[in-house]
């Protein structure tokens, strides 16, 4: 006799919760990481050990302050707490200063964070398309510098 089967059993219960982490950690997503702290300082907001804030976000503690690449913010003294003979950097406050949005699911004990903007315009200092060729309908090698001085509409999509 035959068995009946699902052809994907992870989506069997869709509704039934399951564990994300382990008990007592917290996730942290941030430009598609996801990053699993095991500990993390009480409060409202999102204490984390000063070691894994390269982890999450790729800053680094300096002497002029919280630097990645050459983007530093300094003066970030104020967010390094003191709790339980432990020393925590208040991400979430950081977050604040920098612009960047976030959102949290306490019970799950998940947090989102979004793009950093002060990043996001390092990368796009100029705000000018790169430099790339492609072959229209007719055959023909179209160049993003034959467009300058005109205005053009670029639609990109991903099949993945």
């Amino acid at each position: 006799m035959s068995e009946a089967f699902m052809a994907y059993p992870e989506f069997r219960h869709p509704f039934e919760t399951t564990q994300i982490h382990q008990e007592g950690s917290t996730t942290v997503l941030y430009q598609g990481k996801v990053i699993t702290l095991a500990e993390t300082g009480n409060g409202e907001g999102l204490l984390i050990h000063l070691e894994d804030l390269a982890r999450v976000n790729g800053f680094e503690m300096k002497p002029e302050g919280a630097c990645y690449k050459d983007l530093c913010v300094p003066n970030v003294d104020d967010l390094l707490i003191e709790q339980d003979g432990q020393q925590w950097f208040d991400l979430t406050a950081f977050a604040d200063r920098l612009g960047q949005p976030y959102v949290v699911d306490r019970e799950a004990g998940v947090w989102s964070f979004a793009e950093i903007p002060a990043k996001r315009e390092n990368m796009n200092v100029d705000a000018m398309a790169p430099e790339f060729e492609l072959i229209d309908r007719q055959g023909e090698v179209i160049r993003m510098s034959d467009l300058k001085g005109k205005k053009a509409l670029i639609v990109t999509w991903s099949s993945w």
